[in-house]
């Protein structure tokens, strides 16, 4: 196949090399940022200039040995991460160079990838990119399905959410809200807590880190727990499980306070009332559902405009920014969705 080629902004490529598997928390020897060159297209890849990256906690899990729905991080290789990227040079008839691109890139200022793991970016009137790629890109249809195919709430109940203010948990509180839901939010910090309420709209937040999770939960949730969606497991899952009411549902999107373990973590203590409740409990990859991407899309568009939908970036400047800006998911520093610009 003939090779579309763009002219590179840079002759070479900087990237975050997978040094070892790390154990507990990253160590700054753990992943290291390397400068090559930049790399060519096999037949049916695509280089792209990284613009954007998204840092998520599932991250952290792709380091690991052991595969999950992905297989794992080479080490030797470059750290992989959701990316929107330019392309700028193909040997796939997908794309052409000055394509925008979204997909599972490399935090690498420049990446060979393989074009059927990309798509277009998104077209959204009125929506900047940036926002696009952060919000509506796999954020926004994460939030959706675990809300409308696993939750399912219905007018009146009772909807809690774990990690409430982060970028999945803030959209999926004003998803259930926008049900009809009563929406009781948690996160970390007053700060945290007070964007729950008044960015997002939820009716309420608790503090876990000032806070004793099930004391609130029984003040703010009287006559139980409906539905849960949940991006932290552990302890919180716990104090959740205990409270659910018959048929509650749960959608278990991730387990943020695991992923730095160093250690095999205990299952809940709550286990029985899974059954005494009949609570239904479903995990969920965004990934699953990616023919119905547009259904998601249209969903949090009508919302947007109708102010029923807010969200709220951080963004740090540079490839050699990740390490830090990565760090900031689980210190609990970073507000929303976490991103780094790495090219204008």
């Amino acid at each position: 196949m003939h090779t579309q080629e763009a002219e590179a902004v840079s002759e070479s490529n900087r990237q975050w090399i997978l040094k070892k598997r790390p154990e507990g928390a990253v160590r700054d020897s753990d992943i290291v940022l390397e400068t090559g060159a930049i790399p060519k297209p096999a037949e049916g890849e695509i280089v792209i200039r990284t613009l954007w990256l998204s840092l998520d906690p599932a991250n952290r899990a792709w380091m690991n040995e052991t595969p999950t729905y992905m297989d794992p991080v080479p080490v030797g290789g470059p750290m992989y991460g959701l990316a929107m990227g330019e392309v700028v040079e193909s040997a796939s008839d997908r794309f052409s160079p000055g394509d925008r691109v979204v997909g599972l890139g490399r935090w690498a200022e420049y990446a060979a990838v393989p074009a059927d793991a990309f798509q277009p970016l998104p077209d959204m009137p009125g929506i900047p990119g940036r926002d696009v790629f952060g919000v509506f890109y796999l954020v926004g249809p994460t939030a959706y399905f675990g809300i409308h195919d696993i939750c399912e709430p219905r007018a009146g109940e009772t909807v809690v959410v774990s990690g409430a203010a982060g970028a999945v948990g803030s959209i999926a509180g004003q998803l259930a809200k926008a049900a009809g839901a009563r929406v009781i939010g948690i996160a970390g910090g007053e700060q945290k807590c007070g964007w729950v309420t008044d960015n997002y709209g939820m009716d309420g937040a608790i503090d876990y880190k000032n806070e004793d999770v099930g004391e609130r939960l029984d003040a703010l949730c009287p006559e139980g727990v409906d539905c849960f969606f949940d991006n932290v497991g552990g302890s919180i899952l716990d104090e959740v499980l205990g409270r659910m009411n018959n048929f509650g549902r749960v959608a278990q999107c991730g387990a943020i306070s695991m992923y730095n373990a160093d250690a095999p973590q205990p299952g809940p203590y709550n286990y029985l009332n899974i059954v005494v409740r009949r609570i239904k409990i479903q995990g969920f990859i965004v990934l699953d559902h990616i023919d119905r991407y547009p259904e998601a899309y249209e969903h949090m568009a009508g919302l947007r405009s109708q102010g029923k939908l807010n969200w709220k970036l951080e963004e740090d400047e540079g490839i050699e920014s990740l390490l830090s800006a990565f760090r900031k998911l689980f210190s609990g520093e970073n507000a929303g969705k976490m991103m780094v610009r790495v090219a204008a």
